[in-house]
């Protein structure tokens, strides 16, 4: 098995542990990023209206889309990320830096090959999420689509290509600004505990994966949610004025947020964000790095 098949096989598994993990927390920041000011007092008043009003299930409503597309990106990502740095070793040998293997990556380095992870990702994580959202927010009682599927048939049918690409020039924006930030704060702390303690990368332990993941995930939404944002935002404004279009552009959604509720509402729904991130990320990492070490060993 070559070892772009193992990264992409390893990213799977951390895609798939991210999004079991994260969904019930996602549900929640995308009501409160989406809904009209002051329809909800906090995380907690969100959560407790999705329960009583649509039920338990309804933390999960639209997770299909996210289980196959969420593996698939962060699929992407990883195998992206690890070819890029075998790039850079490779580069770094033939310059006699880096180290004995040339894998001890600079920090613009390592911060290239996330930004190169994370608009690769863009591609399937910007319509993905689209549905995903649009599944989210729509009503209960009386929904327009009846699942992923059906939503991306009428989107389609209605919109072509541009319409299931909704919102895609701030998500690529958002990806490469933010798994930037992601891989190179996960890569600097898993290179400071080798570096200490004199250890292999497969020799770090599981929890340090965990953690280091989880301090990956708050500088990633450190630098993101604004633009995480104002993406939700374009992803479930009409597609028309006749349907309802608040925003000609994603720079349009930032005059027209701003003007109308200010900074408060680029935060909104941050609360239920950080708590999901340690988890969520730490989840991923730990997925992906031991996922990595099944499919070395084999």
């Amino acid at each position: 098995m070559s070892k772009t098949v193992k990264d992409l096989t390893a990213g799977t598994a951390g895609g798939i542990a991210q999004v079991l993990v994260g969904q019930p927390f996602d549900i929640v920041k995308v009501r409160m990023q989406t809904s009209a000011k002051g329809t909800y007092t906090g995380m907690v008043h969100c959560a407790t209206g999705i329960l009583k009003n649509e039920g338990p299930l309804a933390f999960y409503k639209g997770t299909l889309t996210p289980l196959l597309g969420i593996g698939v990106c962060v699929s992407i990502q990883f195998g992206v990320l690890e070819w890029t740095k075998r790039f850079f070793a490779s580069r770094n040998v033939a310059s006699g830096t880096g180290g004995p293997d040339g894998k001890l990556l600079s920090d613009s380095q390592i911060f290239s090959a996330g930004v190169l992870a994370g608009l690769a990702n863009g591609f399937v994580s910007g319509p993905v999420e689209h549905i995903r959202i649009r599944l989210q927010t729509q009503s209960s009682t009386a929904p327009e689509y009846r699942g992923p599927f059906n939503a991306i048939k009428k989107i389609y049918s209605a919109h072509g290509i541009p319409g299931v690409f909704k919102g895609q020039g701030v998500t690529f924006v958002r990806e490469a600004a933010g798994y930037g930030i992601y891989f190179l704060a996960y890569e600097k702390l898993v290179q400071r505990e080798m570096a200490t303690k004199g250890i292999k990368r497969e020799q770090l332990s599981p929890l340090n994966a965990v953690l280091y993941g989880a301090a990956a995930g708050y500088a990633l939404w450190a630098i993101i949610y604004p633009i995480d944002m104002i993406k939700s935002r374009m992803q479930t404004d009409g597609f028309t004025p006749a349907t309802g279009q608040k925003y000609t552009s994603s720079l349009d959604a930032v005059r027209k947020v701003w003007r109308a509720e200010g900074l408060p509402a680029f935060t909104r729904g941050l609360t239920p964000t950080l708590i999901r991130s340690p988890f969520a990320n730490g989840a991923t990492f730990l997925g992906f790095e031991m996922a990595s070490r099944v499919l070395n060993s084999l």
